[in-house]
């Protein structure tokens, strides 16, 4: 378990403020947040690499706050993994090995259950420099496993993967956790990243934790303006209904617009669409009604590269994003008439109240 307690730390021009955090055993913990936020100072911070001003690091009932790195049983793997340029694959997963004076059986053993853990028995004799991407991620995975600590931290693992060797890689982290069992915190700037993979989401903002909670409490309860605007102003609408369709599908009437979603489980209580997955059109699409609505546009606000619309249909008013240069192509205005299309598999849904 970690505990950190009114941490704070001035580095130049930036600061982390005062942030109190409690990760429990064997969780998946995502700090989420944008650019800048402090994200990689904080776990720099967890990772004993800054001293802090003030505060403490609990690790497993120890105060950590002023080991060195070497002794805080963390492994680290930094955004760019910084392997070792001059050793091959074995190497630099056996060098902490090695370092901690492990005999060489032990070290072959450890090595060799890594890289099938891993995947990557047959890269074992590789230069580091002739790995893909995703083979570098391995790679500094199994490093940073070699001494078997207590807590992983991973900063941005996937953002310099492309997206193909992204989704697989989501999936193998969540694996490694489960079969090894170990309280990991990762930090990333995506979203979708973060509800895939975390059991808890910190969102941090300009050095300040803002909200903390599983990724449907953090999606449906934002707990202030800064978080409601950084997930994305999702449209959150009230079930007053529900029934099943079969086949995975569910039914829900929210203030007289009847929505059809996918979902397995209870009733649901919320759904959620994001600004950005609904369609706008003129004129009537072609094809089957469900969730195709007519509206009436009552608000116009360009915002950067994107213009957000105020559309009122029926008793509820839902805001669609549109692309600039789409916008500048259509003839749009306070008052007239459009069509709404949401997107079946971006709708999210919420089936309990938030405890």
């Amino acid at each position: 378990m970690i505990e950190i307690k009114n941490l704070s730390i001035k580095l130049g021009n930036f600061s982390l403020k005062d942030i109190s955090l409690s990760i429990n055993d064997h969780e998946y913990f995502v700090i989420l947040g944008p650019t800048g936020a402090g994200k990689t100072v904080f776990m720099e911070c967890l990772a004993g690499l800054h001293r802090i001003n003030s505060g403490e690091i609990w690790l497993d009932g120890v105060n950590a706050t002023s080991l060195a790195p070497e002794e805080r049983s963390i492994g680290y793997v930094p955004q760019d993994y910084v392997l070792f340029p001059f050793l091959n694959v074995v190497d630099n997963i056996a060098f902490g090995l090695r370092q901690a004076g492990y005999s060489r059986a032990d070290i072959e053993e450890k090595v060799k259950y890594l890289a099938n853990l891993m995947g990557i028995s047959h890269l074992l004799h590789r230069e580091t420099h002739a790995l893909s991407g995703g083979e570098k991620q391995r790679v500094a995975l199994a490093r940073a496993l070699a001494l078997s600590p207590h807590l992983l931290l991973l900063d941005e693992p996937i953002s310099n993967l492309d997206l193909q060797t992204a989704k697989y890689l989501r999936l193998e982290l969540r694996r490694f956790h489960r079969e090894l069992g170990m309280t990991t915190i990762h930090i990333t700037h995506n979203q979708r990243e973060a509800e895939e993979m975390a059991d808890r989401i910190g969102i941090l903002n300009m050095g300040k934790l803002e909200q903390v909670g599983k990724p449907d409490e953090v999606f449906f309860y934002p707990e202030s303006d800064i978080v409601s605007d950084f997930i994305g102003t999702p449209n959150i609408l009230k079930c007053d209904s529900y029934q099943t369709l079969g086949q995975g599908l569910v039914e829900v009437d929210c203030s007289g617009l009847n929505i059809v979603l996918p979902h397995f489980g209870d009733c649901v209580e919320r759904i959620a669409i994001f600004p950005r997955d609904i369609y706008v059109s003129q004129t009537k699409p072609p094809g089957p009604e469900v969730n195709r609505f007519k509206g009436t546009i009552t608000g116009i606000r360009p915002s950067g590269a994107i213009v957000r619309l105020d559309v009122k249909v029926g008793e509820n008013t839902l805001l669609a994003e549109i692309p600039n240069h789409i916008f500048e192509d259509m003839d749009l205005a306070i008052g007239k008439e459009v069509y709404l299309i949401f997107k079946l598999r971006r709708i999210r849904a919420y089936e309990g109240k938030k405890t």
